[in-house]
């Protein structure tokens, strides 16, 4: 019921938009749902953006609503169905394709990489999790979210870091957890996975100095995506109480340290996240982002 222990991820998907000629755009990442402008002057030299979203459960309304007022080119790679179909009925003047990678199998992100055009915005969300116990989660179960949650970020990072920095222009966001910092009891391994985003990301941004070039991370917390939703909705179903209810109850005895004491709105992460993917968040690199309405305690 959050984006670390919903319980609705299904399986890991990568998507590469790549606008030849851009001024408005506003992209949905996964959850990631946007309507903000950014990147207006870049016109004639518009970033393509490679957009690796996944947890298609836990964002389960992947797309893009981008309003382009010129050319526009989009290679999708590895969207989930629904996401590429919502895309040619949205973008009808866009040309969109797919490609399909398995995070788990590194030969597989290789050749996805040889593909990939000229990348300026990265953002490296795909992911998996075993909702289990310490001892029920088998060492193939670490090995597989560590190849797709953190692996997955690291060779791509590993491929386009270069070509942005010496480009001069570049943003690398992970799509992190609060399960990074709350770590639920079910959800180690997974939550180790989100934790080592930050340092990865962290370490990253170091070698970005005197470059237009950052690496950031943002960490979402429970978000009312079209797929907790429906887990809301089943789970009144076979409590016979409503999703509201239901959802108050998560609240009120699951993430209590919440403040906002509700469900985000996916647009609300995405309004963060397309900040940190624009020319505008030029000042802000290294940086661990908390979009969780309070639910991390703390100060820091």
């Amino acid at each position: 019921m959050s984006s670390c222990n919903s319980g609705l991820a299904r399986a890991a998907k990568d998507g590469v938009l790549s606008p030849a000629d851009l001024r408005d755009l506003g992209a949905t990442l996964g959850a990631l749902h946007a309507t903000r402008r950014f990147l207006e002057r870049r016109a004639a030299a518009a970033p393509r953006l490679a957009a690796r979203a996944s947890e298609i459960g836990a964002y389960d309304d992947l797309a893009a609503e981008i309003r382009p007022k010129s050319r526009l080119k989009i290679a999708a790679s590895c969207f989930s169905i629904y996401a590429y179909e919502a895309l040619k009925k949205e973008l009808t003047n866009a040309k969109i394709s797919g490609r399909v990678a398995d995070f788990t199998d590194p030969e597989q992100v290789k050749r996805l990489i040889g593909k990939l055009p000229e990348i300026d915005i990265l953002v490296n969300n795909v992911g998996i999790y075993a909702a289990k116990t310490f001892e029920e989660t088998s060492d193939a179960d670490w090995k597989a979210m560590l190849e797709v949650n953190l692996m997955s970020g690291v060779r791509l990072s590993r491929a386009l870091l270069p070509e942005m920095i010496q480009r001069n222009w570049g943003r690398i966001l992970f799509i992190s957890s609060e399960c990074a910092s709350l770590v639920p009891e079910d959800l180690i391994a997974y939550s180790c996975t989100k934790a080592a985003m930050l340092a990865l990301s962290r370490g990253l941004a170091q070698t970005t100095g005197g470059t237009g070039v950052t690496v950031n991370s943002l960490l979402p917390g429970s978000t009312l995506t079209e797929g907790a939703e429906k887990f809301l909705d089943d789970q009144a179903a076979s409590q016979g109480v409503s999703a509201n209810e239901v959802s108050d109850q998560f609240f009120k005895e699951v993430r209590t340290t919440s403040i906002l004491g509700r469900f985000l709105d996916p647009r609300e992460v995405a309004n963060t996240a397309v900040y940190l993917c624009s020319e505008l968040s030029s000042g802000t690199n290294g940086a661990a982002i908390h979009i969780d309405g309070g639910s991390v305690p703390g100060i820091l």
